[in-house]
């Protein structure tokens, strides 16, 4: 049964109003203010008289989605002034008018022809109008009435995702937030209860619960171990209607993680761990790896390793690989199979990252025993120091014993050793050592001036394996001993003014040695005894390993004695006393009244004021007048061998002529004719040379030429004789090119030069036989050939 409601409006018409000549414009809408109106809904019949005439208007309700066959009625609209006798007609317009609201023009039934869904549009705004049909003007103004679509509950509730995603850590305690869900109905939420969501969970429990109202998603269970289980799928249920029987639900699907916490502590698999190694294992080297398990993930389960106790605490150490999370033993100093052969050691595993809420479940931490076995390898002798200082004085004498050196098998075999000097170290082979003690002697004599340490290697080889060698170095310190005389510092050459004073210092004399004294130099001065007697000059030994030379008399003569020659005794203090003679060149020179020197004997040795400058300048004009004239010589030799050649497309001669034209390829005959050299008989006597006019025009002497079958060096010693004889060749060497090949050969001739000179004919028939190709050519070639006999 199909059930509607609608409002009659009527309108009361009273008298004529004058405005109706014109169309109204003014739209009323509502109630206006001093007006009274009609209303005819329900069961009312009141009725209330009204000054001014206008639309009664209401809200018409209409039910969404409705499923009737015929069009769906809305209401009617009517005025008081419509006598049903059809002189009016009712117009509609606004939201839909026309084509989803529909009035009838003569009864003002409206009607709508679609389904409505509110969720699309809940409320139409629509005009309506009464107008004369005859006149077309209305005859009441026109007025807005609203069409409001009431709610039914046909949409269910939908969730903002579709799955969700969230995470709690593992053993949390009972309502604990994971996550919460939301769902929206497009119902309308102020009619009834068709929009009223409720939450439901229907899988995940025991694990989840939801709060109906809220949505929001809490842990129902104590101690969830995310090691038992990892990932949980809830489904969660949205109902509207407050859940009632008959309501639209909607579902989502929610996945939770449970995250880690470090809630396991790390253990070892096995108590205990055994691991090898040779005592040949450099430090740093691995030995083995021990891994504890920790079922947690992520820093929960990292894992540090550290040696506790044992034997070998100094020995060996643990590191952890952050990869694998393994601890790696490595050896921490070098191992000896003689004195230890197994290592027991305790290493621990504990969580650098505890939770302190867990700590009631024991320590995070475990231990395991390792043990080492030290293997036994060969190893090359030792010696007994890592090097070795030994000292021997400079005048030791040859094979004299320096020192030793010694060296033992480490193994329990103890096989023998014997020792050598590496030569690349002692190139000179100064040094030498006893195979089989050790014993450093010198083979060659020692000098510590020359070098003052000598720095050797020593090889330890065992007999029985020659592979297994150790090296030491040895170094070894020359004494010095007092085998070399001090002399002067410098070559000393003074001077003394002819004017000097007695005992006037002129010179102040030093001296080194190349010995070094442990107490330090002290060396003494004197003048020699054969010069002590009758000399003009005496030596002052200042005590400090100098000394002064000084003047005896008053004043020296340079032209009666310009030079005096001083030798000057030089001795140490060491034992053996060294001592050496020097001698001292002193010259008499002319001094002024400073006391600076002038001149001496047959030079000046130093002229303060130098070269003046007029001298300087006629130094550098005639050094320019020289350069000038240089200059002026070269060019004009240079003219002279410059002058031009005449040549002459006819001159013939044995010079290279360079020419900058390459030719016109093999047509070209003109440029140089190859056929002289080839038939030498050819050659035009009496042409003289072109590039030098001689000074008599006589002429050139030839010797016959040589016939065809002249050898080939026949004919060069011909053309050299005739160049070594001609009156006119230029006084330079040119070089002469010959390309005279020789009389021939039995084969004859294979170049083409001379085939336009020969008389033979030449039948190219034979290469039509090679094919097409060479048919063409054989054509173009017998061609040739008709034209030349033509």
């Amino acid at each position: 049964m199909r059930t509607y409601r609608y409002f009659l409006l009527l309108f009361w018409v009273g008298q004529p109003y004058p405005t109706f000549s014109t169309p109204l414009s003014k739209r009323t809408s509502g109630f206006p203010a001093k007006k009274r109106a009609l209303e005819l809904s329900g069961n009312s019949k009141n009725e209330l008289n009204r000054s001014k005439r206008s639309w009664m208007w209401n809200q018409f309700f209409l039910l969404e989605e409705y499923t009737g066959s015929d069009y769906q009625y809305v209401g009617k609209l009517h005025s008081d002034q419509d006598r049903g006798d059809g002189s009016l007609k009712y117009i509609l317009s606004g939201d839909g008018a026309g084509d989803l609201f529909i009035i009838n023009e003569n009864t003002g039934d409206i009607q709508a022809t679609k389904r409505l869904d509110r969720e699309e549009k809940p409320v139409y705004i629509l005009r309506a109008q009464a107008i004369n049909r005859r006149t077309g003007r209305p005859v009441e103004p026109e007025s807005e009435f609203i069409i409001k679509i009431h709610d039914i509950n046909d949409n269910e509730p939908i969730f903002t995702k579709d799955v969700y995603t969230a995470t709690v850590p593992e053993m949390s305690d009972v309502g604990t937030f994971v996550v919460q869900v939301t769902a929206t109905d497009a119902d309308d939420p102020t009619y009834g209860n068709s929009a009223k969501v409720v939450y439901s969970i229907l899988q995940g429990q025991p694990y989840f619960s939801v709060e109906s109202e809220t949505g929001i998603i809490k842990t129902a269970l104590l101690n969830m171990d995310r090691e038992n289980r990892e990932q949980y799928q809830v489904v969660i249920q949205a109902k509207d209607m407050g859940g009632q029987m008959g309501g639209l639900s909607g579902t989502t699907t929610v996945n939770i993680t449970l995250t880690d916490v470090n809630d396991n502590p790390p253990r070892f698999p096995q108590s205990t761990y055994q691991f090898k190694t040779p005592e040949s294992s450099p430090p740093g080297t691995p030995i083995g790896r021990i891994k504890a398990s920790d079922a947690d993930m992520g820093e929960n389960a990292e894992i540090e390793y550290s040696i506790t106790e044992g034997e070998g605490l100094d020995m060996f150490d643990v590191v952890t690989d952050q990869e694998t999370q393994e601890g790696v033993i490595t050896v921490k100093k070098l191992l000896d199979f003689e004195k230890k052969k197994v290592y027991t050691l305790k290493v621990e595993a504990s969580n650098p990252h505890v939770e302190p809420r867990f700590l009631y479940l024991g320590p995070f931490k475990d231990a395991a025993t390792v043990r080492i076995m030290v293997e036994d390898v060969d190893e090359p002798p030792v010696f007994s120091k890592l090097a070795y200082i030994l000292q021997i004085r400079e005048d030791a004498q040859i094979n004299t014993t320096i020192g030793s050196v010694t060296a033992q098998d480490p193994d329990a075999a103890r096989n023998p050793v014997k020792y050598s000097v590496d030569r690349h170290t002692d190139m000179d082979r100064i040094f030498n050592i006893d195979s089989g003690n050790g014993s450093i002697f010198t083979s060659k004599l020692l000098d510590r001036e020359t070098l003052l340490w000598h720095n050797i290697t020593v090889i330890a080889t065992e007999i029985n394996n020659p592979k297994q060698s150790s090296r030491v170095p040895l170094y070894i310190k020359v004494l010095d001993v007092n085998d070399n005389a001090p002399e002067f510092a410098e070559f000393y050459e003074t001077f003394v003014c002819e004017k000097a004073k007695a005992d006037q210092l002129i010179q102040t004399l030093r001296a080194i040695d190349k010995d070094d004294p442990y107490s330090g130099h002290q060396f003494s001065f004197s003048l020699a005894p054969e010069a002590a007697s009758g000399s003009n000059f005496t030596i002052q030994d200042n005590k400090d390993n100098t000394a002064g030379i000084l003047t005896r008399k008053n004043g020296y003569n340079r032209h009666e004695m310009s030079t005096y020659l001083l030798p000057v005794v030089i001795s140490d203090n060491d034992y053996p006393v060294q001592s050496s003679t020097g001698t001292v060149t002193v010259r008499v020179c002319a001094c002024d009244h400073h006391g600076n020197m002038q001149s001496c004997h047959a030079e000046a040795l130093i002229h303060p004021t130098g070269l003046s400058t007029g001298a300087l300048v006629a130094i550098l004009l005639c050094i320019v007048t020289l350069l000038v004239t240089v200059v002026l010589f070269a060019a004009l030799r240079r003219q002279r061998k410059k002058e031009p050649l005449i040549i002459s497309k006819e001159d013939i001669r044995d010079n290279i002529v360079s020419y900058n034209d390459e030719g016109g390829g093999e047509e070209d005959t003109q440029a140089f004719d190859i056929g002289t050299l080839r038939n030498p008989a050819a050659l035009e006597d009496g042409k003289l040379r072109r590039d030098v006019a001689p000074e008599a025009l006589l002429p050139a002497r030839r010797p016959p030429a040589a016939p065809d079958s002249t050898d080939v060096r026949d004919f060069l010693r011909q053309r050299l004789q005739e160049h070594d004889r001609d009156p006119t060749a230029p006084p330079y060497d040119s070089l002469a090119t010959y390309a005279y090949e020789g009389a021939g050969s039995a084969a004859a001739s294979l170049s083409s030069l001379e085939s336009s000179t020969t008389d033979s004919d030449q039948s190219y028939d034979y290469l039509r036989e090679w094919g097409p190709r060479f048919r063409k050519l054989a054509d173009l070639y017998g061609a040739a050939d008709g034209d030349r006999d033509s």
